[in-house]
């Protein structure tokens, strides 16, 4: 059994800084050397560190994330790496800015660990659904911009499927203009033409 506090930070982007992550983590008590951290750039997701992170986890030890959305790339990913963690590995995770995703229960508590399993399926519904009514509305949008005479991309086109969520995800400085760019292979004059039309369409 293990009694070990591990912590792990993750950027999307060389240029993001995990600074912020690794304060929270440090915050929480989790020693310096358990904690892991990976850097991303564009579309790769290779997470060498987060790999040598789980191989070490034992039964009894604890994980600690500052934010759900650390764990994967995505809402089904997240919820994998939960189940090999909890089930398989038999530690616990910790969610600093989501008291409630806490699987530390005195003597497991089964009780504990279902609600903790059900509030991750909840968040990871709600999170599904926005995603897809995001683009149900740019297309939407996109239709009835069409549909009043306005053409999209160099050949009129429509605009890539994740455009406008890129674009707010921009806003929000979440990501750099440099990965926008990547994830939606456009240049940057399109990039920023386009990205006045996304307010004038949105319905």
């Amino acid at each position: 059994m293990g009694n070990q506090l591990y912590g792990y930070a993750r950027v999307s982007s060389k240029e993001q800084n995990e600074v912020r992550q690794v304060l929270a983590l440090a915050a929480f008590s989790v020693p310096e050397s358990n904690i892991f951290v990976d850097k991303q750039s564009g579309k790769d997701f290779h997470r060498p560190e987060y790999d040598k992170l789980v191989k070490k986890l034992k039964a009894g030890d604890v994980l600690a994330v500052q934010s759900i959305d650390r764990l994967g790339r995505d809402y089904d990913e997240i919820i994998e790496q939960w189940r090999i963690i909890t089930k398989e590995k038999g530690a616990d995770i910790v969610i600093l800015d989501m008291p409630l995703l806490d699987t530390r229960q005195k003597e497991r508590d089964l009780t504990g660990i279902f609600i903790s399993d059900l509030v991750l399926q909840i968040l990871s519904y709600v999170a599904q659904t926005e995603r897809e009514n995001i683009r149900k509305r740019q297309a939407e949008g996109i239709a009835a911009a069409k549909a009043n005479g306005v053409r999209f991309g160099r050949t009129g086109n429509p605009l890539p499927p994740n455009f406008e969520e890129t674009i707010q995800r921009w806003r929000r400085k979440e990501i750099k203009e440099k990965e926008a760019l990547q994830i939606l292979g456009v240049g940057r004059s399109y990039f920023y033409k386009y990205s006045k039309t996304i307010d004038k369409i949105r319905v």
